[in-house]
């Protein structure tokens, strides 16, 4: 029989099914869900009916039409275990004013795992159930988060003992074989390579993409991937270049996590960073070898390295000259010394030293030689390079480059009838369209 704890007076059905007596019900009255849910959004409205700041954590982040809707929750002290969870919404209205309030302080857009300080109306709906309407919220508290747990990440890189481990490298001389990490086409990536390979130095560079994500949720995993394929085949690269063109600060939460940065402090190649901003340094950033703020500053960076390694040989070369002078001019006054002091042994000492001063000239020409002769041949590779390397030789084999729009045009798929194409010959340029 149902309802037997139920102390009132009513009749059971042949069916089983309980019918409340015709007058009403007893003490032990039965209300519908409808009036339960009335009488619960009586006392919240009583009990709550100024809005509340709360602490929580933001667990998921929906934009749907002009409205944002969250989950908040609440994790026990020690673990993962929720005690504590909630929906709620921030209707458009206020949204228009919170969004831009928070990125602009935070640097960041509302995203799951933020711990955030919200204002809320405390609401409940006879069919929805229990949520919270956002009407405020104070980004102070999650900027200090956020920079609290970028700090818990750089504590723990130095309890490990490899937040420097990157910097402790030795850059190679010379600096050419350059692997890039970058999303591929951005153009970040296409001003670091021209400026890098169309240098005024001639300097020549073996450069290659590891295309990566660079905002977003998938940028540690996709750079750290390109970090592996580096790895693979070490021996061929000098250092790795991680850049990234300018954009909203809100995009760079990606650069800010413990395993992206373990794999870059722990690299075994020195890593440059350009990321492209003015704020405080990303932890990538920190860890990394060296960090510009923009990809044409690394460019620049290792250009301004090829040169210094050019005037380090040039600077090598004049000491040599200079010592080799100086100990001519040495041993020549201290022949000269020694005849004027010694008459009576003139030849014996002429004939001696003569010998000595032949022997050390023949030794220090050949050592000036065979040095001479290594910067020659290293100054005739680097020729070489830059020859090969030079448009106007492509463009005398019989290549030219097409240009739409004042970009060089890679792929002909970009290509689109009566577009208009400029095409450069080894002699003059000519406009062409496309059928």
């Amino acid at each position: 029989m149902l309802f037997d704890d139920i102390d009132i007076q009513g009749n059971q059905t042949p069916n089983g099914i309980y019918s409340p007596p015709a007058g009403g019900v007893g003490r032990g009255s039965v209300l519908s869900l409808y009036e339960l849910n009335q009488q619960v959004k009586t006392v919240l409205e009583d009990t709550l009916y100024e809005p509340v700041w709360i602490q929580a954590e933001l667990s998921s982040v929906a934009t749907r039409g002009q409205h944002c809707y969250v989950e908040f929750v609440q994790k026990a002290e020690h673990g993962n275990t929720f005690i504590a969870k909630a929906k709620g919404q921030i209707w458009g209205n206020k949204w228009g004013i919170i969004r831009p309030y928070f990125e602009q302080t935070t640097g960041q857009p509302l995203s799951p795992g933020m711990q955030v300080m919200v204002q809320v109306e405390v609401t409940f709906h006879e069919v929805y159930g229990y949520s919270l309407n956002v009407v405020d919220i104070n980004p102070t508290f999650t900027l200090g988060d956020i920079a609290r747990r970028r700090q818990e990440i750089l504590r723990q890189l130095d309890e490990e003992g490899i937040i420097d481990l990157n910097k402790e490298l030795q850059l190679p001389v010379p600096v050419q074989r350059i692997a890039v990490i970058s999303a591929e086409g951005a153009a970040g990536w296409g001003d670091f390579h021209n400026q890098l390979v169309n240098n005024q130095y001639g300097l020549a560079f073996r450069v290659k993409l590891f295309p990566a994500v660079m905002q977003g949720e998938r940028v540690e995993p996709t750079i750290i991937e390109a970090l592996n394929q580096i790895a693979a085949d070490l021996d061929n690269w000098d250092v790795v270049v991680i850049i990234r063109g300018g954009g909203a600060t809100s995009d760079l939460t990606g650069f800010d996590t413990l395993a992206l940065a373990e794999n870059v402090a722990q690299f075994p190649l020195p890593i440059i960073t350009g990321i492209g901003h003015e704020r405080d340094d990303t932890v990538l950033d920190i860890v990394s070898h060296t960090r510009v703020k923009t990809p044409t500053a690394a460019a620049e960076f290792l250009i301004h390295l090829g040169v210094e390694q050019l005037q380090q040989i040039d600077a090598l070369k004049a000491a040599i000259s200079t010592g080799a002078k100086q100990m001519l001019h040495q041993q020549q006054m201290r022949l000269e010394r020694v005849t004027g002091r010694i008459p009576s042994l003139w030849e014996l000492f002429k004939t001696n030293h003569q010998h000595l001063l032949e022997t050390t000239l023949t030794e220090l020409q050949n050592t000036i030689r065979a040095i001479l002769d290594r910067q020659h041949h290293r100054l005739e590779l680097l020729s070489t390079q830059l020859e090969a390397a030079d448009p106007v030789r492509i463009y005398r084999l019989g290549y030219s480059v097409v240009r739409k729009n004042g970009r060089a045009v890679r792929d002909a798929s970009i290509l689109h009838t009566d577009d208009e194409v400029e095409i450069t010959l080894e002699q003059g340029t000519v406009n062409a369209k496309i059928q």
